[in-house]
């Protein structure tokens, strides 16, 4: 069976002023990575776990904020490259990206140097419009931004 995740997709604004929360990944492996990157605040459901419990926590996990109050619509699900399944829901309201503090990981590096290296599971969060979000995200979850866009861009 395939991973499942779930995750959040703030929005603020109607029509042209419709913009997306996204976060970058951390880590060595995406630091000069930027289009194709960026994702909603995402993780792994646990097992008997409901997927909107799922994407509360780990949008309070990688951004150290909670999801704001507020009405969440299901935006489905997408399958990754990799096969996991992602299930979206769109919140509206607002985050400071400065305010970013994510959960870290641990992970030997440089690659075969015996050394741990602690890196934060997200490093960047940024709103973006519609357009410039679909450049950004993960070419898989473009599909959460345009059902947000359908909803409130028009």
């Amino acid at each position: 069976m395939a991973e499942h995740s779930a995750g959040i997709l703030l929005y603020r604004g109607r029509g042209d002023a419709l913009r997306v929360l996204l976060v970058h990944p951390g880590g060595p492996f995406w630091i000069n990575k930027d289009a194709g990157a960026w994702s909603i605040p995402k993780g792994l459901v646990e097992s008997g776990e409901d997927p909107l419990a799922a994407a509360r926590r780990e949008f309070t996990e990688e951004t150290g904020s909670p999801v704001p109050e507020g009405r969440a619509i299901a935006l489905g699900q997408i399958r990754l490259r990799s096969g996991k399944v992602v299930t979206g829901f769109a919140v509206e309201g607002d985050f400071d990206p400065e305010s970013l503090c994510s959960n870290t990981f641990e992970m030997v590096w440089p690659p075969r140097s015996g050394r741990t290296a602690v890196f934060p599971e997200v490093d960047r969060a940024e709103w973006f419009d519609v357009v410039v979000a679909t450049q950004k995200a993960n070419a898989a979850q473009v599909a959460f931004i345009n059902r947000v866009q359908a909803r409130f861009g028009v």
